[in-house]
């Protein structure tokens, strides 16, 4: 019995430990110094929402979540202050036609309720569409072109 609690407790407690750093609040005098930098530097002219932290892929990082001209941009930023990752809110009537197609096949008879551009590293990688289907809540995505991905980015 004794060799059976032991590893369950330690599992359970990797579990809970890895639950509790999912999308930490922060304060921006709690970012690191480069952080803080690159989320000046990006969110000028923004209204800034609120600052969060999170172990991704085994590295820490942050996010800035933001207000800009109505609509949402959050950014991701590595502890060495690189922007990593820019999700953009676009409104619907303003992507490509194989976009919209792309997405609205990919949700199939879900509502598509809000479209963000994801782009990481600088460079346009997805389109991600969030749904609503009933009480049920998705993401779909599809790539620059509207076209299915290989990965979920």
């Amino acid at each position: 019995m004794k060799k059976l609690v032991v590893p369950t407790v330690l599992m359970l407690a990797s579990s809970v430990a890895c639950y509790a750093d999912a999308d930490k609040k922060i304060t921006e005098a709690q970012l690191p110094a480069a952080v803080r930098a690159t989320a000046q530097r990006e969110t000028s002219g923004a209204m800034v929402k609120g600052y969060l932290t999170e172990i991704e892929r085994g590295a820490r990082v942050y996010e800035v979540e933001t207000m800009v001209s109505g609509h949402s941009r959050d950014l991701q930023i590595s502890a060495d202050g690189t922007l990593t990752e820019v999700e953009e809110e676009v409104p619907f009537d303003r992507l490509s036609a194989s976009v919209k197609a792309g997405l609205m096949a990919k949700a199939k008879d879900a509502k598509i309720v809000k479209v963000e551009s994801l782009t990481k590293r600088g460079k346009l990688v997805a389109y991600e569409g969030s749904t609503v289907k009933g009480s049920h809540h998705g993401e779909v995505q599809v790539g620059p072109d509207g076209q299915p991905l290989s990965h979920e980015e």
